[in-house]
C-alpha cells in the first residue's frame, strides 16, 4: 500500500538525501493542452511512500510504478516517461506530458566516523562523492558546522555516551575511531567490540599507542580473535609510516583503505583485511 505522505517534495528530497535512503525524483518538464499541473511540478517517490502530487489518477500511478520499476532494478539516473492523458493513462484531459525520473540508489555502505577533529574533516570531505553514508559522531557539543547537517548521507550526532552511539550503528558498519581523547578511543574500541556484526574497526594512533591498547584489550580478558578485530594504525600500507603527516595525507590513506573493505559484500565472517592481504592488493594494482 502506498503512502500519501504530508511532507512536501522539497523537504522530503532534503532528508533522504541526508539519510542515503533510496529515491526517485519525478518532475514534470513538459505539457501540452490540458493537464493536472503544470511543467516545474515535483513529486519524490519511495518503496513505501510518496512526497507531493503530479494531480493524481492513473498518470500519475503510472509514474510512481515506473519509478519503483527503476529503483527496484536499480536503474539509476534519469529516465524521460510520457504520457498522452486519454491515451497510455486513461485519462480524460487529452493532454500531454512528459515527466523527468531522477533516480538515487541510496547509500549502499555505512561508515561510523568518531571523530571530528582535523582528519576526521579530511575523510568527511574526501568521502562525499562516494556512494556512503557517513554517521559522524563528537562527543564536543559544538563542533559539527551548520553547513556539515546540510550535506547529503551525512549524519551529525553528538556522542553522550558510547554505548549509545555503537549500539545505534546499522549492521555492517565499517567504524573509525579517531577522537580527541585517548580514554574516549579505548571506551570506543570495547563496546565496539560488543557488536559481532560490525563490519571493520579501525583505530588511528601510533603504533606505541595500538600496544598500549591491545595489552589493556589483553588485560580485561578480550581473545586474540577479538583484539585482531581492531585495524591499528589506520591506513597504513606496506607497513611504513608516512612522512606527510598533514590531515589531509592522512584521510587519503584511510578513504582508500576504506575503497578496499567496502569493495566486498559484506558478511558476518569479513570484518576487513589483513595488513598482509590490504598489502598483496595493492602491490597488485601497481604492476597491473
Amino acid at each position: 500500500m502506498t503512502l500519501h505522505a504530508s511532507e512536501t517534495w522539497h523537504a522530503a528530497l532534503d532528508r533522504l538525501q541526508r539519510s542515503g535512503a533510496p529515491h526517485v525524483l519525478a518532475t514534470q518538464v513538459t505539457s501540452a493542452g490540458s493537464t493536472p499541473r503544470e511543467p516545474g511540478a515535483r513529486m519524490v517517490i519511495t518503496q513505501e511512500t510518496v512526497y507531493d502530487t503530479l494531480g493524481g489518477g492513473t498518470f500519475e500511478w503510472q509514474t510512481i510504478n515506473a519509478a519503483r520499476e527503476f529503483l527496484q532494478q536499480g536503474r539509476t539516473g534519469f529516465h524521460l516517461e510520457s504520457f498522452s492523458l486519454g491515451g497510455r493513462s486513461g485519462q480524460c484531459c487529452g493532454g500531454f506530458v512528459n515527466v523527468l525520473l531522477e533516480v538515487f540508489p541510496g547509500a549502499t555502505v555505512n561508515i561510523a566516523l568518531f571523530g571530528a577533529g582535523h582528519v576526521g574533516r579530511e575523510i568527511v570531505k574526501l568521502s562525499a562523492p562516494l556512494p556512503w553514508q557517513i554517521h559522524w559522531f563528537d562527543s564536543r557539543a559544538d563542533v559539527f558546522h551548520e553547513q556539515d547537517r546540510r550535506q547529503p548521507r551525512l549524519s551529525c550526532h553528538t556522542l553522550s555516551s558510547t554505548q549509545e552511539g555503537t549500539a545505534a550503528l546499522p549492521p555492517y558498519c565499517h567504524t573509525l575511531v579517531l577522537t580527541h581523547n585517548h580514554d574516549e578511543d579505548y571506551a570506543l574500541i570495547t563496546a565496539l567490540l560488543q557488536r559481532r556484526d560490525i563490519a571493520s574497526i579501525g583505530l588511528i594512533g601510533s603504533d606505541s599507542k595500538w600496544a598500549s591498547f591491545r595489552g589493556r584489550l589483553q588485560r580485561e580478558g578480550y581473545s586474540a580473535e577479538e583484539i585482531e578485530r581492531v585495524r591499528s594504525p589506520i591506513g597504513a600500507v606496506h607497513n611504513t609510516k608516512l612522512s606527510n603527516k598533514t590531515p589531509y595525507a592522512i584521510a587519503l590513506t584511510v578513504v582508500t583503505e576504506l575503497l578496499w573493505l567496502t569493495d566486498k559484500p559484506a558478511s558476518l565472517e569479513t570484518r576487513g583485511l589483513e595488513p598482509n592481504a590490504l598489502r598483496t592488493l595493492i602491490d597488485d594494482t601497481k604492476t597491473t
